[in-house]
């Protein structure tokens, strides 16, 4: 039967129309819609609309207020359907069973213009959270790498998709896998740390997360916006194919197939001169042809036009509009702009081929077609609408264990666990501030701070509302603000602190936007110095001879030089959340044991240009420069309450080798190594076991040090268990010579380290066989197994 296409502005027959048979395929349903769909129906479904855009210049994205300014009122968007609604929940506070309703509103009125019924997909940031007004609040993702411990982020994102789908979004913008590169950025604070294998295996187990509740995750930056010239938001990224290949692409393969993510969001950077949104070779040769994707490409906010208005490859809105589509996007967000009535009469006269359109239309209707938005019966308003509630008691139980495994005790003189009997001083700036506890893309600091009368959504309580509960000789003193040059507090912190046996001095960022805090989008760093006159609070408070316990609360890290040393502790918080408070006070009184490790280096230098582990030997400490990039404190590291003892580092296959032997490893095969680990105090805790590949003869530069497997192994006191990593050969592969992946065979080493910069035990392996090229579809995870030990009675 052939498919006749109504009249333009004629209602189409609903009524067995196979676009909404489910026998059929989405890919077979969409075919059968598409036909009968014109031009400036089938654009329609490529643009979003931002309803409740603000256009003051207080907004929430770059340039904001410039690209809203003259959008057509709803009536006009709707008339011919509509591809996506943008944050109806995540724009202004609204009550979320209200919202719902207005929502499923919206829908309806959708559904009834459109001559083919067809809902619009609603997406929401949920980076830290559904980024709604009384939704959980999650700590930010350098507290997910911190915790090394991808399955508890899994859970997380879970309930965070639950959510979301219970209040009508499909969508959600998270998570973020740019790879750390430069501290100094703003958004640091949004990435899972400097490691691609950290990154890429926790960034997998939130789109699980995510998806597995049947929302679509959105990966982004896609790709390499976090290598910015300087760490300046939106510069260019100077940067070659192999450590694109190397370091940046990793986490995006990883989160593709093994998590499964439906959705990708460009980058704003242009690498090599190059924008994200124009490289056909980025988002289609490499995404589409090279690694199979077949999702919806989305833009990030306002970055079609931007090809015209920052990056000068376009002259006009249809133009933008052309190379976008011509290099793979599907779908404009946040509003309408470039995708609307240019691009329709550029298709039209001809000029824009209409093939460009019907292949992103064919792929924003499949993706509704999976969602279940064309079948019939589908509802607007969720049944249990009336119950919804977005924080509740699990949401908040799994963010204080995810708090609580994300706090790392960098030093620890033997003043923490805090003597609760004693008379403690907490000062700093941070010290009762529930916002200390946020980063920039939670609700209350990105959007609530516009709507103070709100309040915050969620009861977030204070390190000091938390610590009172703890401590009953408890006194409190700010000393300064977060940023400013005002001085005046500091000799009163000083007072508290040189009255009490020992002093929390809990000092770091404000997360805002464009300007508007000292971390967070836009939000850059000249230098790693603490923000405002922290520094000299440190300094002026460690002065005291008080015993110190330094608690940074950061969205990045900030330079810990030889003038900290003196402090008795240091604990780093990556913006833990609302139960941050709990999670901290709870470690620094010893109810909970710290078990977090770093997801970033603490540098010493604060004026140095930043530089992750990730090192060939000239990138670290040499005799060919006066500078020592040495960090105070290197990436994956972290202590507990007690100590552990590691021992009998073994290859376990392919052959039982001797220590003093090399044992061979196959290039396409597996080796497993084990290693026993004995918690030898007298308090239970958490070891991070880390497994390094060190490859000292390449083809190519190499990082001395390069994590490919970890493990949290709990004990208790006495306690002893067997780790084993199974190590695929395709997991010491790299970009070589002539830019393609290879395994290459010769001397490597397996080090099982405590940290990147400090190794327990070495294993000495060869791999073997003829240099093999890999792809898209190698080994990319090492399996891991903890096998409790059971001791061993002593004979009479």
């Amino acid at each position: 039967m052939t498919s006749q296409l109504p009249a333009d502005g004629e209602p189409a027959s609903r009524d067995a129309a196979p676009w909404r048979n489910t026998r059929l395929s989405p890919a077979e349903r969409a075919e059968a819609l598409l036909p009968l769909m014109s031009v400036e129906e089938k654009v329609a479904q490529l643009f979003g609309v931002w309803v409740g855009a603000e256009a003051t210049g207080e907004g929430v994205a770059p340039h904001q207020s410039d690209m809203i300014d003259g959008a057509p009122p709803w009536d006009t968007i709707i008339r011919y359907g509509l591809g996506q609604l943008t944050r109806p929940f995540g724009t202004a506070p609204v009550d979320p069973v209200l919202g719902a309703r207005s929502l499923a509103a919206s829908q309806e009125q959708i559904v009834a213009t459109s001559r083919f019924g067809i809902p619009a997909q609603v997406h929401e940031e949920c980076l830290t959270g559904f980024a709604a007004w009384q939704a959980t609040v999650y700590p930010t993702p350098l507290g997910w790498g911190a915790s090394f411990d991808p399955e508890l982020v899994e859970e997380m994102a879970g309930r965070i998709g639950a959510s979301m789908r219970a209040a009508g979004v499909h969508q959600g913008l998270a998570p973020v896998l740019d790879v750390t590169r430069d501290y100094r950025w703003g958004r640091t604070e949004e990435t899972i740390g400097e490691d691609p294998y950290l990154v890429g295996t926790t960034g997998a187990a939130y789109v699980r997360g995510l998806e597995d509740a049947g929302v679509v995750a959105t990966l982004k930056h896609f790709a390499g916006y976090s290598a910015s010239r300087g760490g300046r938001n939106l510069a260019p990224v100077s940067m070659g194919r192999r450590e694109l290949a190397d370091h940046i692409l990793p986490p995006f393969e990883m989160a593709l197939r093994l998590g499964g993510a439906r959705s990708v969001m460009n980058s704003y950077a242009e690498i090599d001169g190059m924008p994200a949104a124009a490289d056909e070779d980025l988002l289609t040769g490499l995404l589409r042809d090279e690694w199979g994707f077949t999702g919806i490409v989305v833009a990030d906010y306002f970055a079609v036009r931007f090809l015209q208005t920052l990056h000068g490859v376009a002259e006009g809105a249809a133009d933008a509009a052309h190379l976008a589509l011509r290099a793979g996007i599907d779908v404009e967000l946040p509003t309408v702009d470039a995708f609307g009535d240019d691009l329709v009469k550029a298709v039209r006269a001809g000029e824009i081929d209409e093939a460009l359109i019907d292949r992103a239309a064919r792929r924003v209707l499949i993706q509704k077609i999976e969602l279940g938005l064309l079948d019939e019966g589908w509802r607007a308003l969720p049944d249990d609408v009336a119950a919804l509630r977005l924080d509740d008691e699990v949401g908040r139980d799994i963010a204080v264990r995810l708090a609580r495994e994300s706090v790392v005790l960098l030093r620890n003189t033997g003043v923490l666990p805090l003597p609760v009997a004693g008379r403690v001083a907490l000062v700093g700036p941070l010290a009762d501030d529930p916002m200390a506890m946020l980063g920039c893309y939670t609700f209350p600091n990105h959007v609530g701070v516009h709507h103070p009368d709100h309040g915050l959504g969620v009861e977030i309580p204070t390190l000091r509302d938390e610590l009172a509960r703890r401590v009953p000789l408890l006194t409190h003193e700010p000393g300064c603000a977060v940023t400013g040059e005002d001085t005046s507090g500091i000799p009163a912190a000083v007072a508290a602190a040189a009255n009490a046996d020992v002093c929390v001095l809990a000092v770091g960022d404000r997360a805002g936007m464009f300007g508007r805090g000292s971390s967070g989008e836009g939000c850059d760093a000249a230098d790693l110095r603490l923000p405002g006159v922290q520094a000299d609070l440190v300094r002026a408070v460690l002065a005291t001879g008080t015993p110190v316990v330094l608690v940074l609360m950061t969205g990045r890290p900030y330079a810990l030089g030889p003038e900290f040393d003196t402090a008795a502790a240091v604990v780093q918080a990556f913006f833990p959340g609302q139960l941050g408070g709990q999670a901290l006070a709870e470690v620094l009184t010893g109810a909970v044991y710290p078990s977090g490790r770093l997801p970033v280096s603490m540098p010493r230098d604060a004026g140095g240009l930043p530089g992750t582990y990730l090192s060939p030997p000239l990138g670290r400490r040499n005799k060919v420069s006066s500078i020592d990039p040495t960090p105070a404190y290197p990436f994956g590291h972290g202590l507990s309450y007690t100590t552990f003892e590691w021992s009998d580092a073994t290859v376990v296959t392919p052959v039982d080798a001797d220590r003093d032997e090399t044992a061979p490893w196959p290039v396409d095969g597996e080796v497993r190594v084990r290693i026993t680990v004995h918690n030898t105090g007298d308090r239970a805790g958490t070891e991070v076991v880390q497994l390094y590949l060190h490859d000292p003869v390449a083809q190519t530069t190499r990082p001395v040090n390069r994590l490919v497997g970890f493990a949290r192994v709990p004990l208790d006191p006495g306690a002893r268990a067997h780790v084993t990593f199974g190590v695929p050969a395709d997991v010491t592969s790299f970009t070589g010579r002539t830019g393609r992946r290879v395994v290459e065979p010769g001397a490597v080493e397996l080090r099982f380290g405590r940290s990147s910069g400090e190794m327990a035990e070495a294993l000495p392996l060869r791999l073997t066989g003829a240099e093999r090229q890999v792809g898209h579809e190698r080994e990319l995870l090492t399996s891991v197994r903890i096998e409790p030990l059971v001791a061993v009675p002593h004979s009479a």
